[in-house]
């Protein structure tokens, strides 16, 4: 995790210099934006309940009761410092709207995220060669999390699945397939797709990297 700075000119940013060049003025330290993200990651995603947030199905909370979970934890931070993190975290893991703030993936709570029907045509699952075999046969499930997270390119999978393993096996699944088999796949961000269990017979291709 960077320190997170603030730009006149363009918000927030990570790292040393804003995309103008300015070097900004630091709002979060990286060791307090490490432990800001992960609590908030966690509010959002896995313990709600914990921190007495009221989720709704869709998984939304209200801002202003995250923003006071975060202050009984960290008495420095404010509604400032939430919005830094938010507003400049480049993967899109967090969406906003109105007074309401929810995690876009990686929920290992029970939510059914409203998002768009994917429109592509093949989307892409990183594993490891240990695994690889066994998705084949029995298809692809949710691992501690509520969805299964498909990647939209095969690059993107291929730097996730590199993550876990240094030889990644990335299988590709036909998206109108597993549509037509009642499978619902939707898209959180531009590069994760999140789908229910995908079906053996929906995986097109293996792909050794």
């Amino acid at each position: 995790m960077e320190e997170i700075r603030f730009c006149p000119t363009h918000g927030f940013f990570r790292g040393e210099r804003c995309e103008c060049g300015a070097e900004g003025e630091v709002v979060i330290s990286e060791d307090r934006a490490m432990r800001l993200g992960r609590f908030i990651s966690g509010a959002l995603r896995h313990f709600p309940d914990r921190l007495r947030l009221k989720m709704d199905r869709h998984g939304w909370v209200e801002l202003d009761e995250l923003i006071r979970a975060v202050r009984r934890k960290y008495r420095w931070a404010s509604k400032w410092h939430v919005l830094a993190l938010i507003r400049s975290d480049v993967k899109g893991r967090y969406e906003l709207s109105d007074n309401r703030i929810r995690a876009r993936y990686g929920h290992s709570v029970d939510v059914d995220l409203d998002f768009p029907e994917c429109q592509q045509e093949t989307l892409y699952y990183g594993t490891s060669e240990e695994e690889a075999d066994r998705l084949v046969e029995i298809g692809i499930k949710p691992v501690r999390q509520t969805y299964v997270h498909l990647s939209t390119t095969l690059e993107k999978s291929t730097e996730v699945a590199r993550l876990r393993t240094e030889r990644p096996i990335i299988l590709e699944v036909d998206v109108k397939r597993a549509v037509e088999k009642g499978v619902r796949i939707v898209q959180a961000t531009e590069d994760i797709c999140l789908s229910e269990e995908i079906p053996p017979e929906c995986i097109k291709k293996v792909i050794k990297i």
